[in-house]
């Protein structure tokens, strides 16, 4: 970003603190990108990439996100990092919801979808759907804060190209709207959005013809949807409701875990804060260090195991024990069944 950009964004006026998380499986789409770019985003960004096994279980918190993104741009030199990756985004970075709106019959099924499992990839301010004069409007308010240009652009960006992908369809949008200072130059976000763009405004909106929600979608699947839809209700009941410090520290857990069993000390370290702190903070919100670390471990047991790509061997390693026999006992503890049998039938556990 450009310093005087920066300095208009500071000048804005203050919102509450950012809130809310992304899945990893979003995240991802920043080290694909830095990669294509020749760049070593674990060396620039500090830390390795997300697993693609995780299913999106893992989640980093929006302000994370948003610090990661700002690292990636000013590397790059690209104030337009947010519009360049919402242009890659595919199903996959969307985890199982991406699934979930490419089987659907048309685009206003897909939208429903989108309101009842937006948690499941962008678990911050919640979407508002409201319908009149013949247009459809999408408005994201700023109750939860402001996350910033780089991380709006690329959630509205990869939304918009999503829609493009499962529809065909290459523009039809009437207005998008962003609640950022206006950026320097508008003509990448005219020439990529094809309709007017707005700048400082109270909320993040989209409009759009009201005619395509009947739009057929390119690969709509009913079997596959209601299994989709299963599962996404599945994961969609075991994510915490819990502040962005303990999902900093779950996520932490869960990139340490595969090298063993992450103590108090070494994750507070990882957190760049001291051990007194992280329990000090844990103890506030109501919770056990240990009890955090087991239930990560045990989340992640069971998304693992529902990837078939992954042998039950793989996944011990992935959780940290260095043998299969350890996993199985941990598991059996957890849910009264071995590890084959949770892969067998997973909606008993």
């Amino acid at each position: 970003m450009t310093r005087l950009y920066k300095k208009t964004i500071n000048a804005m006026p203050k919102s509450p603190p950012v809130r809310g998380v992304v899945p990893s499986t979003y995240v991802r789409l920043l080290y694909e990108h830095l990669e294509k770019q020749g760049v070593d985003a674990k060396v620039l960004l500090g830390e390795e990439s997300p697993e693609p096994a995780d299913r999106g279980l893992l989640r980093y918190p929006i302000a994370r996100w948003g610090a990661l993104l700002e690292r990636a741009a000013d590397h790059l030199g690209d104030p337009l990092l947010g519009l360049h990756l919402g242009q890659t985004i595919t199903p996959a970075h969307m985890g199982v919801m991406g699934y979930i709106l490419l089987a659907c019959p048309h685009l206003a099924a897909a939208l429903t979808r989108m309101q009842q499992y937006q948690r499941l990839v962008y678990d911050a301010n919640p979407l508002n759907v409201t319908m009149q004069n013949g247009e459809v409007l999408l408005e994201w308010g700023v109750n939860l804060g402001r996350p910033g240009p780089l991380v709006d652009e690329c959630a509205i960006t990869g939304l918009i190209q999503f829609a493009r992908d499962i529809t065909g369809l290459p523009g039809a949008l009437i207005e998008v709207g962003f609640v950022n200072p206006t950026p320097p130059d508008l003509k990448p976000y005219r020439d990529w959005f094809a309709c007017p763009i707005l700048f400082e405004q109270p909320t993040t909106t989209v409009r759009f013809p009201l005619t395509r929600l009947l739009h057929p979608l390119r690969q709509p699947d009913s079997a596959l949807l209601r299994i989709l839809e299963k599962q996404a209700t599945s994961m969609l009941a075991e994510l915490p409701q819990s502040d962005d410090f303990e999902q900093a520290v779950r996520l932490c857990i869960a990139r340490l875990i595969r090298e063993g069993e992450p103590e108090l000390e070494r994750v507070a370290n990882e957190l760049h804060i001291s051990s007194r702190t992280m329990q000090r903070r844990l103890d506030e919100n109501g919770v056990n260090f240990r009890a955090l670390r087991e239930e990560t471990r045990r989340h992640l047991a069971k998304h693992y195991l529902l990837d078939p790509r992954l042998q039950i061997a793989e996944i011990a390693l992935l959780l940290g024990y260095s043998e299969q026999s350890a996993f199985t006992r941990a598991f059996h503890r957890w849910t009264g069944r071995t590890p084959f049998a949770y892969r067998q039938m997973p909606d008993m556990a």
